[in-house]
């Protein structure tokens, strides 16, 4: 006789509890992000994340591309694909990494300098290249289920809008791009990847890898803001990385 351990959660029960993976460890409960949401950065502090969250904006549509070389299935290419042209955009019209450019320049940031990837901090890479690394070498569905920290991205979103136009000067419509713009592409890939997470997620086994992949994002996203916090609030910047008053326009 099966323990009732092995068996598989109902559809639900297994939804609610990947949400409660997000919302004991989404990194908008991160100190870094109270910091920043509230005002309390300073102009360098906001700089050193732009930069190396830069890191991560940079690597979304190469792990895409990544989990796009592995898939067999056409509906799901295509489905997938959105998610790369969100972010590199047209020739035309820039995607997320170009509103991200503009954010780093909204902040005196040269945007060549900041897409040089010159200046990330040591842990960011490693955090960055895992989640690559991860999304390229593991079973499609833990691959899909990583990506579930969407379901929380509109949220933080949100209230980073919020914060930084009530704090900081440089908040405008053009530095905000990217912020605006994903509450409006988030939902339909929030929607596909929940519903492909919670429809091949069909043993108790395959939910348990599913519920630890999304652990896993959320880990890489809180080590990033870890990484922040030690080197720019504690003031222990490693060798290599960001310096303030590098990297500024003229």
């Amino acid at each position: 006789m099966n323990n009732i351990q092995d068996q598989p959660q109902s559809r639900e029960d297994f939804e609610a509890r990947l949400r409660a993976i997000g919302a004991e460890r989404y990194h908008d409960r991160h100190p870094f992000h109270t910091r920043l949401h509230g005002g309390d950065c300073t102009p360098d502090e906001v700089r050193a994340w732009v930069i190396n969250r830069w890191m991560y904006q940079s690597r979304i549509p190469m792990k895409d591309a990544a989990f796009m070389s592995r898939v067999e299935d056409p509906d799901l290419r295509r489905a997938w694909r959105k998610r790369i042209v969100d972010h590199d955009g047209e020739v035309s019209e820039g995607g997320g990494i170009r509103r991200w450019l503009a954010l780093a320049q909204g902040v005196g940031l040269d945007p060549d300098y900041v897409a040089s990837g010159v200046g990330i901090m040591p842990a960011t890479r490693f955090a960055v290249d895992a989640y690559v690394r991860f999304v390229r070498d593991m079973p499609l569905l833990d691959a899909v289920a990583s990506s579930l920290t969407e379901l929380f991205a509109p949220k933080i979103h949100a209230q980073r809008i919020e914060g930084l136009l009530a704090h900081y000067d440089f908040a405008d419509d053009s530095s905000l791009s990217y912020f605006r713009k994903r509450l409006d592409e988030a939902p339909d890939d929030v929607a596909f990847g929940l519903d492909y997470v919670l429809t091949h997620a069909n043993t108790r086994e395959k939910q348990d890898a599913a519920a630890a992949a999304l652990t896993f994002k959320t880990d890489v996203l809180w080590a990033q803001l870890d990484a922040l916090w030690n080197g720019y609030v504690m003031g222990n910047i490693p060798l290599g990385a960001w310096k303030p008053g590098e990297g500024m326009l003229a």
